[in-house]
Formats: C-alpha cells, structure tokens, sequence
C-alpha cells in the first residue's frame, strides 16, 4: 500500500441517531500516515461520526470504506476483521486494573486470536517500546502516571499494526505538558505510516502540532475548519 492509498473514504454519507439525522452528506478521506483532527461541540456529531467508522452505528445513505471494507455492505461477521485493523484510544483508558501491563496487552491479543506465547510477548514488547514504557511491563496500572497509562493505551491500539488510529479526546484528562508528549507520539505514529484521526477540544494542541482539520458543525462535516 503506498501513501496515496486512502485508508477513510465517506462520498455523500447521512448519518443518523434512532432515526435522527445527525450529519449530512459527509465527504471525507484519510490517506495512510495522514493526520486529522476532529473538532467541534458537544452534540455536534463527532461521536456519532466516530461509531460510524467502526461499524457501531450503521450506515444507511452514501458511499463509505475503510481500507476496503464497504460499511455499506458490511456484515455483522465481518465487523471484528475491520475493528482488528482500528486501533481505538478512549479518553477514559479503559484498562483493566486488575491486571499488569503486560497482562492487558495479553488479553487483547488473545482475544483477538493470538496464540503462540512467543510472539504474543514480542509483540508486546514491541508495541512498549513504541511508546516508550518498555520498563513498566509488570506495574499495575494504578501505579502508572495519566501519561502513562494512555500511552499504555495507545500500545494497546498498536497490538495488531492498525492502518488506522481512531483518538477519542485522547488528551482530555491529561495537563498540558503530558498531553504535548501524547500529541508528538500519536503524529510519530502517523508519520511511520499509520492514519491517525483525533477529535478534540483542545485547540492549544492544533497550534502547536498543526494538521488537517474536519469540523462538526450545524449537521455537516466541514473539511479544513
């Protein structure tokens, strides 16, 4: 796959809420290794656009793919193979806490069909590296700094070399400085090839690491807000 492959592709989708619609005729494409963020304010649709792209929410008018799955078409045996290529990094981390680090690495990578233990462990710590918490494999993640425990969920999205990272407001609990240190790593990531699409309130961070911006606004999708 080269980098004008487009990993997002949305022609003239309307996306709909129990049967209210949220946003109008969205055009929208991501490139690998792009970086995107997604803005605008609460109830404007950025949720609805992000469950859109992992099959949560289904979608009913236009045209939509993600690395050549046809959410149009896709069938409900299929949405496990497209969620293995999306790597999801929630706000709230969702870790499980009664567990270490390596522990919650392992339970992803079993539950999404790893078995041989070998490369489970070096994959496991590949991915620590990448972020940079190599040493922290068998700390709990209540003993983990914020920073920490998202970067251990950005690894988490890593596990099974997504083509796709979908941020959820992935600084939001996190102080300035710790946040600019998640910003650097997420657009590492892309720039290493991996599409990264981030929503966000956080408009100290679009200064400071500038990319292409989509707005939700008014029930559209506005491209370079």
């Amino acid at each position: 796959m080269n980098l004008e492959d487009s990993i997002i592709k949305y022609h003239q989708v309307s996306l709909f809420q129990q049967n209210n619609l949220v946003l109008s005729d969205v055009n929208l494409e991501l490139k690998q290794g792009e970086f995107l963020y997604l803005i605008g304010t609460t109830g404007s649709g950025k949720s609805t656009l992000l469950k859109s792209l992992y099959a949560e929410l289904p979608i009913e008018r236009g045209e939509a793919s993600i690395s050549g799955f046809n959410l149009r078409k896709i069938k409900k045996s299929e949405i496990p193979y497209l969620r293995r290529i999306i790597g999801i990094v929630f706000q709230d981390f969702q870790l499980l806490f009664d567990r270490d680090v390596e522990d919650n690495l392992e339970f992803v990578l079993k539950a999404t069909g790893w078995k041989n233990k070998t490369e489970m462990s070096a994959r496991i710590n590949e991915v620590l590296s990448l972020v940079g918490i190599e040493t922290k494999m068998h700390k709990m993640p209540n003993e983990l700094s914020g920073g920490e425990q998202q970067r251990l969920v950005i690894a988490r999205a890593l596990l099974n070399k997504p083509s796709l990272i979908l941020a959820d407001e992935p600084t939001g609990n996190l102080d300035p400085k710790t946040s600019d240190e998640i910003l650097s790593l997420l657009h590492k990531i892309s720039k290493e090839g991996t599409s990264v699409l981030m929503a966000t309130h956080d408009y100290r961070i679009l200064e400071k690491f500038p990319a292409k911006v989509i707005k939700c606004e008014d029930g559209f999708v506005q491209v370079n807000a």
